[in-house]
């Protein structure tokens, strides 16, 4: 296992826990939300805070669920294809993706910029929303490392066949 794959392993693990702290989070301000308006005392913002942590959560966990290869594919031609065309296609894909996943990465640093210059904030809470997308175009470029790796990886095993 080389350097790249190690680092993009350990650092898709740790921005796992992220999106986990996030999805919990967002469960607890919900469920503390429905039991206080029973109260008639709701949690102001909610609907911001979860919205936000949903953001954090999804690009957070698209760095693990692509190492693990836990997306959705569809290989029922693939798999009957030589192993060299399928490490090739493999790592085409890998590198198409990479290609997407800069794109985001770029217009989610794009769009902080505009939103930190101009002073953009949450409707309810008045929280800085630039903050919350560095942090997703972070995550998107963590995603990119991931699949670059993988497509190194498959580059190097066609081309040892």
């Amino acid at each position: 296992m080389d350097l790249l794959e190690r680092f993009s392993g350990r650092l898709a693990g740790l921005l796992l826990y992220v999106a986990g702290g996030a999805v919990a989070a967002m469960m607890f301000i919900t469920t503390a939300d429905v039991v206080l308006r029973f109260f008639r005392m709701p949690i102001p913002g909610t609907y911001e805070l979860v919205g936000l942590l949903g953001g954090i959560a999804v690009t957070f966990a698209l760095a693990h669920t692509t190492l693990v290869r836990g997306h959705v594919a569809v290989s029922i031609l693939v798999r009957r294809l030589p192993s060299f065309w399928q490490d090739v296609l493999d790592a085409a894909t890998a590198l198409l993706s990479l290609l997407f996943f800069a794109l985001a990465a770029w217009q989610f640093f794009d769009m902080a910029h505009g939103y930190a210059a101009g002073g953009h904030v949450s409707q309810t809470l008045e929280l800085p929303l630039h903050p919350v997308l560095y942090a997703m175009g972070f995550a998107s470029a963590a995603t990119c490392l991931v699949l670059l790796s993988q497509a190194v990886k498959r580059i190097r095993k066609a081309k040892a066949k």
